[in-house]
C-alpha cells in the first residue's frame, strides 16, 4: 500500500518506474553531480555580493583590484573586470530618429535649401528603395532652431527644453554607424548583434552571462508604448536566440494583467500551487537526469518564476505610492499606464528593484514625409520623461551605477524624400550617420564623441560602429566582450560577433 502522493505517483506512472529502474547507483551520481554542483554555484550567482561595496548607490573604487578579488565570480568566472553599471535602461527609439531635428547641428545647410547634394557627398551610398528612383537629392535645413545649453556648451534642437536642461549629464556619440538601412534588419542588429533573427538580444546576453540581482523579478524586462502603430516589433528582439530560455526578455503590458498568463485562472485561489510545483519539480528532476536536456531545468526556473511573479509583479506595477510631484515631473502622461512617460517611470521602479535590463521601445520615428511635424509630436511625448528619468535616477543616488541609453536604429537623410517647401520635407533612412546618448554609470557627462560633414551625412571623426557600441556597452558591465561566448551548433557565438571595439573615449 502506498503512503504518500510520491509512492501514489510512482506505482501509477510505468514509463517513471523504468526510468528509476535504468538508474543505477553510478548512473544516478554521474548524472546528478552536476546538478549537485549547480546548486551549489547558485549561491555564488548571486550578484548582490558584487555590489558589495555600493556606497549610498556608488561603488567605492577606491582599491579595484581588491575589490574586484572580493567578488564572488560566477560559473563563466564574470565579472572579467570592475564594473561600473549595475542595471541598464536602453530607450529604443524604433524608426529611425532625425539627428537633424534634435543633435547634429549644421548651420551652413542654412543656405543651401533645395540645392543637390554633392555627389562627393553622397559618393554613391547605398540607397533604399524610396530614393533609389530620385534623380535629384534636394536639402533640407531643419527649420528648427538650436541653441547650445549646460556648461558643457551642447548643441540641442528647440524641440528638446527638458532634455536640454539635463545635456551636462549626457554623453552624445554623433559618429554612430550600421550596416543595415531597412528597418527590420537594422532594429535586429541594434539589439542582437546580426541583421537576421534569431540571435540573442543585448539583455538575454547580459542575464545569461550575470544573472540576477532580483530573485522575484525577471532580468530582462520590456515595455511598449502603446498604441503608436508605425514599424512592427517583434519578440525575437528581446529573445534569447540560443541561449537557455530563462534569459529571454519578459514583456510588461499596461492594463490588468502586466505578464500574460500569469494570474490565476477564473475560481482557482492557487493554495495548492506550491505543492503542485514541487511534484512537478520532482518529475522533471528524473528526466533531466535520464536526458540530460537543459531546457528541462529552464522551464522549471521560468515555472519558480512565474510562481514568485505573482506577488511581485502587482506590487512594483502598482503606482499608487508615486508623489504628485513624481507624476508632474514624468508630464501629465504618465498617469496613463502604457504611455511612454509611465514606461519611463515604471522602468524606475523596476530598477529600484534591481532589475538589470529594462528595455523601453518607442515607435513612430519614420518620417518620409512630414518630418518636421512628426518629429514635433515625437518630442512632445517623449522629451520630458526622458529628462525626468536622469533627473529622477540622479535624486535617488542611481544615476552612478545605472547606464541610460537612447537612441533608434540609424538616422536620417539631409536631403528630402518626396515633395520639399520650405515648412515641410521628408526624410529617408541614413545608416552612416546618427546620434545617440548614454548616461549614468562610467560614461563621461557632458562629452560629445565624434563628429560629422556639413551635411550630417559622413562621419569625419571617431566613428562609433554598432558592434563598438556592444564592445562598450558590455564593457561597463565588467564584461570582456570577446570572452563571453556561448557554443551552439558547432560554433562559439558572441554579442559582437569577431568585431567590436570599445569606445574607450567616452568611459570615465
Amino acid at each position: 500500500m502506498c503512503h504518500n502522493h510520491d509512492d501514489i505517483l510512482r506505482s501509477n506512472n510505468k514509463d517513471l518506474q523504468e526510468v528509476e529502474h535504468q538508474m543505477d547507483r553510478r548512473n544516478f551520481l554521474t548524472k546528478t553531480s552536476m546538478g549537485l554542483g549547480a546548486i551549489a554555484l547558485g549561491s555564488l550567482l548571486k550578484t548582490d555580493k558584487a555590489f558589495a561595496s555600493v556606497k549610498n548607490g556608488a561603488l567605492d573604487t577606491s582599491s579595484s583590484e581588491a575589490l574586484l578579488k572580493s567578488y564572488n565570480k560566477n560559473r563563466l568566472g564574470l565579472p572579467h573586470h570592475l564594473p561600473k553599471a549595475k542595471r541598464i535602461v536602453y530607450l529604443f527609439q524604433s524608426g529611425g530618429p532625425s539627428q537633424l531635428e534634435m543633435w547634429d547641428y549644421k548651420p551652413k545647410l542654412k543656405n543651401m535649401f533645395g540645392q543637390d547634394l554633392p555627389d562627393s557627398v553622397r559618393q554613391g551610398q547605398r540607397l533604399t528603395a524610396m530614393s533609389a528612383e530620385q534623380t535629384t537629392f534636394p536639402m533640407a535645413p531643419s527649420i528648427f532652431d538650436f541653441q547650445q545649453y549646460g556648461e558643457s556648451g551642447t548643441w540641442a534642437s528647440e524641440l528638446l527644453p527638458y532634455t536640454a536642461e539635463v545635456v551636462d549629464e549626457l554623453c552624445f556619440i554623433k559618429s554612430m554607424q550600421t550596416d543595415q538601412i531597412n528597418h527590420d534588419p537594422a532594429i535586429t542588429f541594434m539589439q542582437t548583434g546580426n541583421q537576421l533573427p534569431g540571435r540573442p538580444s543585448i539583455g538575454s546576453w547580459l542575464s545569461y552571462g550575470l544573472g540576477s540581482d532580483n530573485e522575484n523579478l525577471p532580468t530582462f524586462i520590456t515595455l511598449i508604448t502603446k498604441n503608436m502603430g508605425g514599424q512592427p516589433l517583434y519578440s525575437r528582439l528581446w529573445g534569447n536566440g540560443f541561449l537557455p530560455t530563462e534569459h529571454q526578455g519578459v514583456q510588461f503590458r499596461s492594463g490588468k494583467d502586466p505578464v500574460l498568463y500569469l494570474s490565476d485562472p477564473e475560481n482557482y485561489d492557487g493554495h495548492d500551487r506550491r505543492q503542485m510545483l514541487d511534484y512537478l519539480g520532482k518529475l522533471n528532476e528524473v528526466q533531466h537526469d535520464a536526458y540530460g536536456d537543459p531546457e528541462i531545468q529552464a522551464r522549471m526556473a521560468q515555472y519558480e518564476m512565474a510562481f514568485r511573479m505573482q506577488t511581485s509583479v502587482p506590487e512594483v506595477t502598482d503606482m499608487s505610492d508615486e508623489p504628485d510631484y513624481i507624476f508632474d515631473m514624468y508630464g501629465e502622461d504618465s498617469r496613463d499606464p502604457g504611455t511612454y512617460a509611465a514606461n519611463c517611470l515604471m522602468a524606475r521602479k523596476l530598477l529600484e528593484k534591481d532589475v538589470k535590463f529594462v528595455q523601453l521601445y518607442h515607435q513612430g520615428w519614420d518620417q518620409h514625409s512630414y518630418c518636421p511635424g512628426g518629429v514635433k509630436s515625437q518630442c512632445l511625448r517623449t522629451d520630458q520623461a526622458n529628462a525626468a528619468l536622469i533627473k529622477d535616477l540622479k535624486q535617488r543616488g542611481m544615476l552612478e551605477d545605472t547606464l541610460v541609453v537612447w537612441g533608434g536604429e540609424f538616422g536620417r537623410t539631409v536631403y528630402s524624400q518626396g515633395q520639399l517647401t520650405p515648412e515641410n520635407y521628408g526624410r529617408d533612412h541614413h545608416p552612416k550617420a546618427f546620434t545617440m546618448w548614454m548616461a549614468g554609470a562610467g560614461v563621461k557627462a557632458g562629452h560629445t564623441h565624434g563628429e560629422t560633414d556639413d551635411f550630417s551625412y559622413n562621419v569625419v571623426k571617431d566613428p562609433v560602429h554598432v558592434h563598438d557600441f556592444h564592445a562598450t556597452l558590455m564593457h561597463l558591465f565588467g564584461i570582456d566582450h570577446e570572452r563571453l561566448t556561448f557554443k551552439h551548433q558547432g560554433r562559439r557565438y558572441r554579442l559582437t560577433d569577431v568585431h567590436g571595439h570599445v569606445v574607450k573615449d567616452i568611459l570615465t
